[in-house]
């Protein structure tokens, strides 16, 4: 089955350049211009990628993100930006993004990042992980405890499956890097935090009595 991308970008001659590059590289295309059409395309029929443009004439794509997650979008989201300053890309992860690319980007950069986040959307689809006090399940990417569910956004799992496929054991953060984000993404130290405590958060809002712990200066462990 031919994977499918959807693109969010104002700029016309930009969104074509794109729709055109990715075609050419196999993808089926979806473009929007607005955050108002993404909301309304991207959460009806869900892409395997989404390329999510910040700066958009109706709203923030960040606020467009967190409305799609809100919806229970599982999709990986690659943030296109021009503002390159590290507070705006942890913004970009705080609002349920998974990579980030600034403005001017290449073309073959773009077309990388979106293959390797399509990749860990399939991978990220497979078996049950069950450890007492939770179950996480791929197909709803969420944590499912007594009754309850949470969802995760596709970089939440990708961690929180890591840590649960070796419960008990101290999972270095350089291994949680590699699991989460695509290769050549840049991702700080304190990201990495960030998502872990966007996790633990969830964790207590599915009532699980799992809980993450931090090896100081080496990495997590989940219990």
């Amino acid at each position: 089955m031919t994977a499918s991308v959807g693109i969010c970008e104002d700029d016309d001659e930009l969104r074509g350049v794109l729709r055109s590059a990715l075609e050419r590289d196999g993808f089926a295309v979806r473009a929007t211009a607005s955050g108002s059409e993404a909301l309304r395309c991207f959460s009806e029929d869900p892409p395997d990628v989404l390329v999510l443009d910040i700066g958009l004439p109706d709203a923030d794509g960040r606020d467009v993100c967190q409305a799609l997650r809100a919806r229970g979008l599982a999709t990986p989201v690659l943030f296109l930006t021009a503002r390159h300053a590290l507070p705006d890309r942890l913004s970009g992860f705080h609002a349920g993004g998974d990579d980030y690319l600034a403005k001017p980007f290449a073309l073959a950069e773009l077309l990388v990042r979106v293959q390797a986040l399509g990749r860990r959307g399939h991978e990220s689809s497979g078996a049950v992980l069950r450890m007492p006090g939770m179950v996480l399940d791929p197909a709803a990417h969420a944590i499912v405890h007594d009754g309850r569910t949470v969802r995760l956004t596709p970089t939440e799992f990708r961690l929180l499956a890591a840590l649960a496929s070796r419960p008990g054991e101290v999972v270095r953060r350089a291994a949680l890097l590699s699991a989460a984000w695509p290769a050549g993404a840049i991702v700080h130290d304190n990201t990495l935090d960030a998502y872990l405590a966007r996790i633990r958060r969830k964790l207590r809002d599915a009532s699980s009595p799992a809980r993450i712990e931090t090896a100081r200066g080496v990495g997590y462990v989940l219990r």
